[in-house]
């Protein structure tokens, strides 16, 4: 069975950022062929859930893996961090085996 868990402070951006919007389920993560390494994620709010999404709940909120992606994200850390003016999800990977430069794509 696949695993993917989410820390304390990711959750608390997906409960921000749902309070904001005023609506939602919580956070949808898929992948996408893109970049120079292979593959990139891709990040939305879920205002629905599809049929075949893989949902993983932790503190109070849900992440939602599109079905082709749960290979790829099996074991990840779904993280929000800081680094220095800038903050954005990041996703701890056991399964990447390499990533670009620049960190905008991974290959598996």
């Amino acid at each position: 069975m696949a695993h993917l868990s989410i820390t304390t402070a990711a959750a608390e951006q997906i409960h921000r950022v749902l309070d904001e919007r005023g609506h939602g389920l919580g956070l949808r993560v898929s992948v996408k062929p893109s970049g120079c390494s292979g593959y990139s994620y891709v990040l939305n709010f879920a205002d629905e859930a599809a049929n075949d999404d893989v949902t993983f709940k932790e503190h109070g909120v849900t992440v939602f893996v599109a079905p082709e992606a749960l290979e790829m994200l099996d074991g990840s850390e779904v993280d929000y961090v800081s680094e220095g003016l800038n903050r954005f999800f990041r996703f701890n990977n056991p399964n990447v085996k390499d990533e670009c430069g620049c960190g905008e794509s991974f290959s598996v």
